[in-house]
C-alpha cells in the first residue's frame, strides 16, 4: 500500500511526509520533528529535479533523508542550545540559588545546627553554627531546600 502510494505520488511523497512531520511538530512541540520534516523537504525538492535520473532510486533517497535528518537535528540543537542562552532571570527555576548572598533575620534560633528564617513569604530551614533568634544571617549556599547561613557582618 505504501509502495503504491509512493509510486503514485512520485517526488510529492516526500512533500507529503514533510507536511505530516511538520503538523506532528505543531501537535506535539519538542523542536525535533521540525528537523526531520526539513530533511524531507530537501529530499522532496531534490526529487522534483532528479526523479527521472537513473541513480535517484529509493535507496539513495532514504540514505540522503537519514543523513540530512541527523545533520539538521544536530545543527538545530546547536542553534537552539539553551545552555548558552542569555536571560535577564538566570535563576528563574532555581529559587534556592537566587537566595545566595541575601540576608535575613533568624525567626527560630539555630540549635544543634538547625533553625528557620523567613524570606519574602516562605519559611526556609537553615543550617549553620548555633545562633540566637533575631540574629542577622547571610545565606552562603543552598542544598535542596535547606539553606546554609553564616552570621552577617555589620
Amino acid at each position: 500500500m505504501i509502495q503504491k502510494l509512493v509510486a503514485d505520488l512520485g517526488p510529492w511523497s516526500w512533500w507529503l511526509l514533510a507536511a505530516i512531520l511538520l503538523v506532528a511538530e505543531l501537535a506535539a512541540p519538542g523542536v525535533f520533528l521540525i528537523w526531520i520534516g526539513a530533511a524531507a523537504l530537501v529530499v522532496g525538492a531534490l526529487s522534483l529535479a532528479l526523479w527521472d535520473m537513473g541513480f535517484w532510486g529509493w535507496q539513495i533517497q532514504l540514505l540522503l533523508f537519514a543523513a540530512l535528518s541527523v545533520v539538521f537535528a544536530i545543527a538545530g540543537r546547536r542553534y537552539y542550545d539553551r545552555k548558552h542562552a542569555t536571560t535577564d532571570e538566570p535563576f528563574l527555576n532555581q529559587r534556592e540559588a537566587s537566595l545566595i548572598g541575601r540576608t535575613a533575620t533568624l525567626q527560630e534560633p539555630i540549635t544543634e545546627g538547625r533553625g528557620r528564617i523567613r524570606l519574602d513569604d516562605t519559611w526556609w530551614p537553615v543550617q549553620g553554627t548555633n545562633q540566637p533568634a533575631g540574629t542577622r544571617v547571610r545565606i552562603a549556599s543552598a542544598h535542596g531546600r535547606t539553606l546554609t547561613v553564616e552570621r552577617a557582618e555589620g
